[in-house]
């Protein structure tokens, strides 16, 4: 059976990864972690790994909460802590009274350290505090080269995953009936929008499919996509529950208020 034709053509190269990590797993009995992995990315590896087997594998991105996750695959035998996940909680301290930082400014500044997105976790904001998540490996090398986002000067403190910060952000989950799962259908299903109005969207280029931009409305939406539409907001596609029997597609989507 070709285990790509399940799967969308971009996402070969992230499958050979994950088949890789299987085959290690499987022939060398060690444990294998990854760097932190979107939604869509630990949809593929559960589909890829399988609940049974000889291996299998545990998911933790910090607090229980979190959106990006490190996955830890490990033979079936082995055992696991939260230390195997190598996860540092990092707080940025800056003069709040003066300037503002925000989500986009601390990825990009993280972004321009020439480090990749996946030895990064969730940020973090509420309170008027910022924190976010990495991966131990590249926590120190963070430390010492973030010295700035935007205009406000900033220091960086580890702080333990106890006192981690409930983010203000909260999702509503709900469920749809769609006629397809393209991506005008989906967005416009759960923005209450008319399919006009999600193809402009789209083909202006104001849409996103798991951070990358997506200009063609027949894109096929798919179990773990993070779907975000400039002026809506994101939501998620937790779920593809089957077919009605009016031939409609029944989803569990989420958005995010």
């Amino acid at each position: 059976m070709n285990i790509y034709q399940h799967f969308r053509p971009s996402e070969r190269e992230f499958i050979d990864k994950v088949l890789q990590w299987k085959n290690q797993v499987e022939t060398m009995y060690t444990p294998k972690l990854t760097d932190f992995l979107d939604p869509r990315e630990q949809f593929i590896l559960k589909a890829l790994v399988g609940e049974s087997g000889d291996i299998r594998m545990e998911l933790s991105g910090g607090p229980s909460f979190a959106e990006r996750k490190r996955a830890l695959l490990l033979p079936d035998y082995a055992m696991s802590t939260p230390d195997d996940f190598q996860i540092s909680l990092l707080e940025i301290h800056y003069p709040a009274k003066f300037v503002t930082v925000e989500h986009p400014h601390v990825l990009g500044s993280l972004m321009s350290l020439g480090l990749k997105r996946g030895k990064f976790g969730d940020i973090l904001a509420a309170e008027g505090r910022i924190q976010f998540l990495c991966a131990n490996e590249v926590s120190d090398f963070v430390k010492m080269n973030l010295e700035s986002i935007g205009r406000a000067s900033v220091t960086l403190k580890e702080a333990s995953l106890d006192d981690v910060l409930h983010s203000d952000e909260t999702w509503v989950e709900m469920p749809e009936t769609v006629s397809s799962l393209r991506l005008d259908t989906v967005l416009a299903a759960i923005h209450n929008l008319s399919r006009q109005k999600s193809q402009l969207l789209i083909t202006q280029g104001l849409v996103k499919v798991n951070w990358e931009e997506v200009d063609a409305p027949s894109f096929e939406c798919g179990e773990g996509d993070m779907i975000s539409a400039r002026g809506y907001g994101r939501a998620r596609l937790n779920s593809i529950e089957g077919k009605t029997k009016k031939d409609k597609w029944r989803i569990i989507a989420a958005k995010h208020k």
